[in-house]
C-alpha cells in the first residue's frame, strides 16, 4: 500500500512542478490549451476504442462458444505435459493450466484471469514447500508474462482506433515475439530450476 501512495506522490509533484513552472514561465495559455486538446482527443479516441473491443470480444466470444478454443486446449496438453512435471501428473491442475493460457492466446484476457487463479491454487496443492512457489508455478508465471499471442485483439485495437491504416499487421509479429519470449522464458526456467 505504501508504494501506491508513493507513486501518487510523485506524479503529483510531477505536475504540480511542471504546471508551476509553466506559469511562471508565461506558458499559462498554451498549458491549458494543451490540456484541452488533450482532453478532447482522448475521449475521441476512447470512444473509438470501446468499440473496437466489443467488436474483438464478440469474435473471442464466438472462437469459444464455437468450440475453437476447447480443440485448441487439445493441441496445447501434450506439450504442456512436457513442461509442467508435477502438474502434469494432476489432471485438474492440468487442465486449469491449458486453460488459461489457451484463453490468453485468443485474447480473452477476462476468460483467462479465473483459469489462472484456479491453476495456481491447484499446483499450490501439489506444492510440498507451502509458501514458497514450485517450480511449475514460476514456469507459469512465465508464460503467462510471455502471453503468446495468435489474435492480439486489445494491440489490433488500439491502432485502429489511433488511425493506422492496417492494424492488423502486427499478428505474424505479435506472434513470433511472444512465441520466441515464451520459449526463452520456458528454456530460461528449466535451466534455473537446476541451481535453485
Amino acid at each position: 500500500m505504501g508504494r501506491d501512495y508513493m507513486i501518487n506522490y510523485i506524479w503529483f509533484i510531477m505536475v504540480f512542478l511542471g504546471l508551476v513552472v509553466g506559469i511562471f514561465t508565461g506558458n499559462g495559455e498554451a498549458i491549458s490549451q494543451s490540456i484541452l486538446t488533450s482532453i478532447d482527443s482522448t475521449v475521441t479516441f476512447i470512444i473509438s476504442l470501446v468499440g473496437l473491443m466489443c467488436f474483438w470480444c464478440g469474435v473471442m466470444k464466438v472462437a469459444e462458444k464455437s468450440g475453437f478454443t476447447e480443440k485448441l486446449a487439445k493441441l496445447m496438453k501434450p506439450i504442456l505435459k512436457l513442461i509442467f512435471k508435477e502438474a502434469a501428473k494432476d489432471e485438474k491442475a492440468l487442465g486449469s493450466i491449458v486453460m488459461n493460457i489457451t484463453a490468453n492466446m485468443m485474447g480473452l484476457g477476462n476468460a483467462a484471469t479465473p483459469f489462472g487463479i484456479k491453476a495456481m491454487e491447484e499446483m499450490d496443492r501439489l506444492n510440498n514447500e507451502k509458501g514458497r512457489a514450485s517450480n511449475d508455478m514460476a514456469l507459469f508465471l512465465v508464460l503467462n508474462a510471455a502471453c503468446i499471442q495468435l489474435v492480439p485483439s486489445t494491440v489490433i485495437s488500439i491502432r485502429a482506433a489511433a488511425g493506422s491504416t492496417n492494424p492488423g499487421i502486427i499478428i505474424l509479429p505479435a506472434i513470433i515475439s511472444t512465441g520466441v519470449a515464451a520459449i526463452v522464458g520456458v528454456i530460461c526456467c528449466k535451466i534455473l530450476q537446476r541451481y535453485f
